[in-house]
């Protein structure tokens, strides 16, 4: 679970509540059944227009990753390698054939799996290469589905603004009536403006990062893996990889 995400949304809306009551002002007046359908049917619609089917299919499937924290261990990754490395060294890249099930990273695999089919190195990085790239660049692509939602949400909110003024003029001889248009034209605004900064694009941008960093451990995997294929010595592939870790997690992080 990715705690930060669920504690910034459960801050930004207790803040806003708090607020608002601090203010005299009391929940309730906040919450129109109107105006949320507005801002976010609205929202909701203009990003299906902008994008195709596959792409608002994955951008809703990524949507778990901004509060899902998978476990990275960069460093797990590196001694894995190792090993790999060293058994090779010792029995041959054939004996690496008996490993490849205990991987749990289909790429990990693929290309263990194109060493010991005998690949030139240079061909597993590239086939490697282009594979992460292209899902890089579907992820981040499903990803901006959320940033563009943070960027239609506060227009769609001053439309909302616009319909309660509409229906506010229309009842100008009925005051009964007034409350309501001009709660639902305030409230929409908030909505949209609210929904943009708090949730659309600030999960954009969580998106993006993790999208990244996983790219990070499929390019880690990728050096160690041609390295293993060309045949260098484990300890040469374990100062490579290293560079992909914090100094402070290095073999030599204290000198």
């Amino acid at each position: 679970m990715d705690i930060l995400t669920l504690l910034g949304i459960v801050i930004a809306l207790a803040s806003i509540l708090v607020g608002q009551l601090l203010e005299g002002g009391h929940v309730g007046s906040i919450l129109q059944l109107t105006a949320f359908m507005i801002v976010i049917g609205g929202t909701l619609g203009a990003m299906f227009v902008q994008n195709p089917m596959n792409v608002v299919v994955k951008g809703f499937g990524m949507l778990s990753m901004a509060f899902l924290d998978r476990k990275q261990n960069l460093k797990a990754r590196i001694t894995q390698i190792i090993e790999l490395a060293n058994l090779s060294r010792k029995s041959g890249l054939l004996a690496l054939e008996g490993k490849i099930k205990e991987i749990d990273d289909p790429l990990f695999q693929k290309g263990l799996q194109l060493i010991v089919d005998g690949t030139e190195p240079k061909i597993i990085q590239d086939i490697l290469e282009s594979e992460v790239e292209h899902h890089e660049e579907e992820s981040l692509l499903a990803a901006k589905i959320w940033e563009a939602a943070g960027g239609y949400s506060p227009t769609i909110g001053i439309l909302g603004a616009v319909l309660g003024l509409i229906h506010v003029m229309e009842n100008l001889a009925d005051p009964s009536k007034l409350g309501g248009g001009i709660a639902t034209a305030f409230v929409a605004t908030i909505y949209g403006v609210g929904s943009a900064n708090i949730l659309f694009l600030p999960i954009a941008n969580k998106l993006k990062i993790k999208v990244k960093r996983n790219s990070m451990e499929q390019t880690l995997i990728i050096k160690g893996l041609t390295s293993l294929a060309q045949g260098e010595n484990p300890r040469v592939i374990q100062e490579k990889l290293e560079s992909y870790l914090p100094h402070h997690e290095r073999s030599h992080g204290d000198k």
